[in-house]
C-alpha cells in the first residue's frame, strides 16, 4: 500500500490544490490585515522589531507554538532512527525548561524594556558583553535546518533539487519578512500555527484508525525504538537536556517576551504554549513511528511525509500539506528576522544611517549565509541543531542565569572571558582525538564546566570582597 518513493504530483488533486492554495491565501490576507491594524504614531523600528510591545495573549501563543518546529523533517528523522528517543531528547527536557522560564525568568526579562538579547547583555554587563552575545545569537539563530527543511519540501513536491528549493522559499520568506516586519512573522504565525496543528492531528487521527495503536507499533518496530535512549548511551541523551536549557538564552523566546504587552501576558502564554507542544509532540512522534513500521525502506527525513500523503485522502492530504509548508515557514520567517535585527542593531549598531533598509538588506545576506552552512553541514539535522545549541547553551547560560540571580557580581569583561574561552575550549576539545571514555565526552561539557568555574569563581570573589 505504502511506497518508500512516490511522484507526489501525480497522487496530487484539484481538491488538494484548492485547500493548499486557500491556506496559503488566508495566510497572505492575515499579513495584510496585520499591517492595516499598524499605528502610525511611536517609533518605527520599535514597531518593525516587536509590534509596539503591543503583543496580546492569543497571538503570544500562535508565534511562540509555530516559531519552534521548521525543522519537522529532522525531529521526524530522529524519530524513524531511534523511535521515544525523539520524545525525550526533543520534547521532556524542553518542557522542563519552558516552565523554568516562564516562572522564573519572565519577570526578570521584562523589566530590561530591551529589544534584543544582545540588548538585554549590554544592560546587564555591559558593551563588550552585549557583542559577544551579539555574535553567539547570531549563529545560533541562523535558520540553517529550516532553509535545508524548505529545500526538502519543494523538492519533495516539485522534484528540483534541494539547494534550489533552498534558494526559492529562502528568497520568497525573505521578501514578505523584509516588508514586513515583526507584525508580518507574528500575523503570519497566527494561520500557520492553526494549519499546523491541525495537520499533525488528523495524521494520527487516520494511522489510529487504519492501524490501531501501540500494538500495531510494538509488533512492527524494533524494541529499541521504545528505550528511552534509542540504543543511543546515557551520556549522549543526557546532553540533549543541558542543550534544552539553551532555552532560557533562546532569542525566539526573549524576542516575544520583549513584545508581549506585559508579564502576564508572557509567562500565561509560555505555559500554554507548553502543552500544545506536548500534544503536538505526541501528534510527529507517533506518525513518524508509523511512519517507520510501514515504510522501513524509506529515507528517514522524507519518511513521515510520504507516509501523510499516502494516507490521508483527496483534500485533507492537501491541508497536510499546506501544514507542514506552515511549520517550516513559520520557524524560518522568525529566525531569518531575528539574525536581521542582531545584525543590524547589534553587531553594527549605529553603523547604518537607515536601520530599517539595513534590515531589509540584511534577510537576503542572511539567507545566502543559512544556505551555504545547510550545504556545508551536508543536511544533518541532528549535527546542526547539536552544534548550534551547544555553544549558545554552554557559553552564555552561566553568565546569564548569574546575572539574573546575582545582579552586578559578573563584570563586562568577566563575561566575555568566560563565554569566549568556553568557546574556544568546546571547540579544541572536540578537534583533539580521543579515546575510551574521553571519546563519549561532548566538547558541551568541558565547555559549561569551565563555564561554572569562572562565573562561580568571580561570584565568590565578590561575595568575598564585599564582606
Amino acid at each position: 500500500m505504502f511506497k518508500p518513493q512516490i511522484n507526489i504530483l501525480e497522487i496530487i488533486t484539484a481538491a488538494d490544490i484548492a485547500v493548499f492554495v486557500l491556506v496559503l491565501l488566508l495566510t497572505v490576507a492575515a499579513v495584510l490585515y496585520g499591517q492595516s491594524l499598524r499605528k502610525k504614531s511611536g517609533s518605527i523600528m520599535l514597531d518593525y522589531m516587536l509590534m509596539g510591545r503591543r503583543l496580546t495573549l492569543p497571538l503570544f501563543v500562535a508565534t511562540l507554538v509555530a516559531s519552534w518546529y521548521g525543522g519537522i523533517f529532522g525531529v521526524n528523522e530522529i524519530t524513524f532512527n531511534y523511535g521515544i528517543y525523539n520524545f525525550v531528547t526533543q520534547g521532556l527536557f524542553w518542557y522542563a525548561a519552558y516552565i523554568i522560564f516562564a516562572l522564573f525568568l519572565v519577570k526578570k526579562v521584562k523589566q530590561y524594556q530591551s529589544v534584543t538579547i544582545p540588548d538585554l547583555v549590554g544592560k546587564m554587563f555591559g558593551p563588550k558583553s552585549a557583542k559577544t552575545a551579539a555574535v553567539f545569537t547570531f549563529f545560533n539563530i541562523l535558520p540553517i535546518s529550516y532553509v535545508l527543511s524548505l529545500g526538502i519540501f519543494l523538492n519533495l513536491i516539485f522534484s528540483v533539487p534541494v539547494i534550489w528549493g533552498m534558494v526559492i522559499g529562502t528568497v520568497f520568506v525573505s521578501l514578505y519578512c523584509a516588508w514586513g516586519g515583526f507584525r508580518a512573522v507574528v500575523f503570519s504565525d497566527a494561520v500557520q500555527f492553526t494549519a499546523m496543528c491541525l495537520a499533525v492531528l488528523i495524521v494520527l487521527i487516520y494511522s489510529l484508525c487504519t492501524f490501531g495503536g501501540l500494538d500495531f507499533l510494538t509488533a512492527n518496530l524494533p524494541p529499541s525504538h521504545f528505550s528511552l535512549t534509542g540504543g543511543n548511551g546515557w551520556l549522549n541523551t543526557l546532553i540533549w537536556g543541558a542543550i534544552a536549557l539553551a532555552t532560557l538564552v533562546d532569542p525566539s523566546f526573549y524576542q516575544r517576551c520583549f513584545a508581549a504587552k506585559d508579564v502576564k501576558t508572557a509567562r500565561s502564554g509560555i505555559l500554554i504554549c507548553t502543552l500544545i507542544w506536548f500534544c503536538f509532540d505526541i501528534c510527529t512522534t507517533s506518525g513518524a513511528l508509523y511512519a517507520r513500521a510501514l515504510l522501513p525502506d524509506a529515507q528517514a527525513s522524507h519518511a513521515y511525509f510520504l507516509y501523510a500523503v499516502q494516507l490521508l485522502p483527496s483534500g485533507l492530504r492537501g491541508f497536510f500539506i499546506a501544514g507542514i509548508l506552515a511549520v517550516i515557514l513559520s520557524t524560518l520567517d522568525s529566525f531569518l528576522f531575528i539574525a536581521s535585527n542582531t545584525v543590524v542593531y547589534d553587531l553594527f549598531k549605529n553603523k547604518f544611517k537607515n536601520k530599517l533598509i539595513a534590515n531589509q538588506v540584511s534577510f537576503f545576506l542572511i539567507a545566502a549565509l543559512a544556505i551555504a552552512l545547510a550545504v556545508f553541514f551536508e543536511g544533518n539535522f541532528r549535527k546542526i541543531w547539536f552544534t548550534m545549541g551547544s555553544y549558545m547553551s554552554a557559553c552564555l547560560l552561566i553568565p546569564m542565569l548569574a546575572g539574573y540571580i546575582w545582579p552586578g557580581t559578573i563584570k563586562d569583561k568577566v563575561f566575555t572571558f568566560s563565554a569566549l574561552f568556553s568557546a574556544l575550549a568546546i571547540t579544541v576539545w572536540d578537534l583533539l582525538p580521543k579515546s575510551g571514555f574521553a571519546a563519549q565526552v561532548d566538547g558541551f561539557y568541558i565547555g559549561i564546566i569551565l563555564n561554572l568555574v569562572i562565573i562561580g569563581f568571580n561570584i565568590v570573589k565578590v561575595k568575598y570582597a564585599r564582606d
